[in-house]
């Protein structure tokens, strides 16, 4: 048995209202955040992470330059873009898994080839929990961040785990 929260009333468990009060008990089932960190995961929203500015490539930019451009800023990915329009995201992931020992003989090749066409984004204003789950559920350790539609950024797990060891110490 469940005690409304309103009426006190008991109630049958998995009940979703009250049969005394008809108020919702559907919250009750919600695990509530044990400590401050959980509480900062479900309340912060992407924006409030120190996430990197996108660096942007063209679809027809050969993978060795991408390659190159990623080893030269230190950086995991890029963002393929064309004017306005988000289309893929290229990795250090994509760069083992498709290129591999092929690098050499793709280098010419264009980065559209070998991208992750229409990846996951998430907008700025989700929330720090919605990444987390949608970066595991996905395997993702990169994900673009719209703002208002727009590429404004990418987070990666490192973000998420700054933000945790932040909020640990």
């Amino acid at each position: 048995m469940i005690a409304c929260p309103h009426c006190g009333s008991e109630n049958t468990e998995g009940s979703d209202t009250c049969d005394r009060c008809q108020h919702s008990l559907t919250d009750m089932s919600r695990p509530q955040p044990g400590s401050s960190v959980e509480r900062g995961l479900l309340k912060d929203r992407i924006e409030s992470l120190a996430s990197m500015p996108p660096l942007t490539v063209g679809p027809e930019d050969a993978v060795a330059d991408v390659l190159e451009k990623m080893v030269a800023k230190s950086i995991g990915c890029v963002m393929v873009v064309e004017g306005d329009n988000l289309l893929g995201i290229f990795t250090e992931r994509d760069a083992l898994m498709k290129l591999n020992v092929d690098a050499a003989r793709m280098a010419d090749q264009p980065i559209r080839t070998v991208m992750t066409a229409n990846p996951i984004t998430l907008a700025a204003k989700d929330k720090i929990a919605y990444a987390l789950h949608k970066m595991n559920v996905g395997g993702y350790r990169h994900v673009p961040i719209l703002t208002k539609g727009q590429l404004t950024g990418v987070i990666s797990i490192r973000d998420i785990l700054a933000y945790l060891t932040q909020r640990l110490s």
